[in-house]
């Protein structure tokens, strides 16, 4: 029996502001009560970051509430958390984030099959307003047309 991936938050925000090029996924380092909260799904990601200083990836303004049950040892919820990729994927996306227009956006925070807590962060470039309103009307050009489908198909 293999275990499927639990999702603990989304960025569906990312989505409609960004235009996705390439995911990654990270580990993220994070003390135990913060590990506690996520399992009670305390996490948003809606406007978190991702930097890369001195050949590091740091996670800004991700918000883990503090845990329930932990005691005055719980760390700050929203302190800088510093993401684990390879050295080599590192030095590709600060490459690729020079580039005009381009950022790297957290799209969602999972436990792993095996337990462990990751980040899918994406290589976006930010959409214009005009790209914006073209997501929106094919989005419901598609909704149209599958009720009508629906409807013929009864």
């Amino acid at each position: 029996m293999a275990r499927e991936k639990k999702q603990i938050a989304k960025n569906r925000k990312a989505l409609h502001e960004y235009e996705i090029v390439e995911t990654f996924e990270a580990g993220i380092v994070l003390s135990g009560t913060e590990v506690c909260s996520l399992r009670e799904n305390n996490c948003q990601l809606v406007d978190c970051f991702a930097l890369i200083r001195h050949g590091e990836v740091w996670l800004h303004a991700l918000h883990i509430a503090p845990y329930s049950h932990g005691n005055i040892a719980n760390p700050d919820p929203d302190r800088k958390r510093k993401l684990l990729l390879h050295r080599n994927q590192i030095r590709y996306l600060e490459e690729k984030t020079r580039e005009k227009g381009m950022a790297l956006v957290p799209l969602q925070m999972y436990f792993a099959t095996n337990g462990l807590v990751k980040l899918e962060i994406a290589l976006a470039k930010g959409k214009k307003l005009y790209d914006k309103r073209a997501a929106m009307a094919e989005r419901d050009s598609k909704r149209e047309i599958e009720r009508a489908l629906k409807a013929h198909v009864r």
